[in-house]
């Protein structure tokens, strides 16, 4: 690529926000070039807006440390700065709703982390390497809205990316999937910072993620889905039921999954073939972010653990392991996958370069 795409981050002070600039310091496609924020970081240089609470394990990108942060509500402001936005901000759900619709319809192609789109039923939930294909309704979708050049993508929740792909590497391989159960233990990073209180997470667990579970049980079927009608229609066919749990843990949400095949089963070594032998479109296209494998097993009967795997693939593969048969269903397996990577702005950044590579962004 002869020149770099041009993008912008809003929310650029909060976590998700540091860890786009942190992942994007030395991208190979994309330059950051417009950050924006809440008023209250408005004005300031970027180093003065995150001063005492720069919460990355790298230094603030050079290029980003003089940059004078903008209002994020201020759309005009970023016109003909950027191509690109990828999207962070922390606002009420109408509010992100109404913002992220504004800068699509101003030609920005927006790459959002937040949940308040992924129930919009002309709006892809991207995981690249599952529904590639959702990325065809874009110019329905530019039609139906009356955007010329904007687009609207969103990332799904984190807690379901620990098993999302090696479900999805067995459905494809012809083993449909009827039910599972999944039980997740989430890292403090998700809850984004301050986060819970350390007086209630150390020596203890959580269970109190209801809104995790219910996402984690919704938005597969979106996932799964087909482009039909101007819409993504939902594959409803997999039952779940998900219990999901914060934990004492920096990075790596942990999923153990049991699952029922709604036909035929494979063996167990064949599972790990299939998981092993996993590509989808974004290694096929060599996307700079796109992880090779996408899926990694391990034999070990002690892995995968956060400390030694959530950073397989530049944090953007999924480990499992622990697969044996399940006293109830078929299988049951451990997943694992670095939540603020791969399952935050690592995830839009591989959507952004795949929208890139099939030219929905010029």
């Amino acid at each position: 690529m002869n020149k770099k795409f041009k993008v912008g981050v809003l929310g650029a002070t909060g976590m998700v926000g540091q860890n786009y600039l942190k992942l994007l310091a030395n991208h190979p496609w994309f330059e950051v070039v417009y950050l924006a924020a809440s008023p209250n970081s408005a004005g300031k240089k970027y180093t003065d807006a995150v001063a005492g609470r720069w919460h990355m394990d790298a230094n603030i990108p050079e290029a980003c440390r003089s940059m004078v942060v903008e209002d994020a509500s201020n759309v005009a402001k970023a016109v003909e700065k950027c191509s690109i936005m990828f999207s962070a901000v922390e606002l009420d759900k109408p509010s992100i709703i109404k913002l992220e619709e504004e800068y699509a319809a101003r030609g920005f192609a927006v790459i959002s982390n937040n949940s308040a789109h992924r129930a919009t039923e002309d709006v892809p939930v991207m995981i690249p390497e599952i529904n590639h294909t959702h990325l065809d309704i874009i110019p329905q979708q530019r039609k139906q809205r009356g955007w010329q050049e904007g687009l609207l993508v969103v990332k799904p929740n984190c807690s379901i990316q620990s098993y999302m792909l090696p479900i999805y590497a067995l459905i494809a391989a012809g083993y449909p999937i009827s039910q599972m159960i999944i039980s997740t233990m989430q890292a403090v990073s998700g809850a984004g910072y301050p986060g819970v209180a350390s007086i209630d997470l150390i020596d203890n667990v959580m269970p109190t993620l209801a809104d995790e579970e219910k996402k984690s049980e919704v938005e597969p079927a979106k996932i799964l889905g087909k482009v039909a009608g101007g819409k993504i229609v939902p594959d409803t066919s997999i039952k779940i039921s998900a219990h999901c749990n914060r934990v004492a843990v920096t990075d790596g949400h942990v999923a153990c999954v049991s699952l029922k095949f709604a036909g035929k089963k494979p063996e167990l070594d064949e599972v790990i073939k299939i998981w092993r032998g996993f590509k989808s479109l974004p290694q096929e296209l060599k996307l700079p972010t796109a992880p090779i494998p996408p899926i990694i097993y391990r034999d070990e009967p002690d892995r995968p653990q956060p400390r030694k795997d959530r950073d397989a693939g530049n944090g953007m593969a999924v480990t499992v392991g622990r697969l044996r048969p399940c006293n109830v269903f078929d299988i049951r397996f451990v997943g694992l996958h670095h939540n603020t990577n791969r399952g935050a702005a690592g995830g839009a950044i591989l959507t952004a370069e795949l929208l890139v590579a099939k030219e929905y962004i010029k």
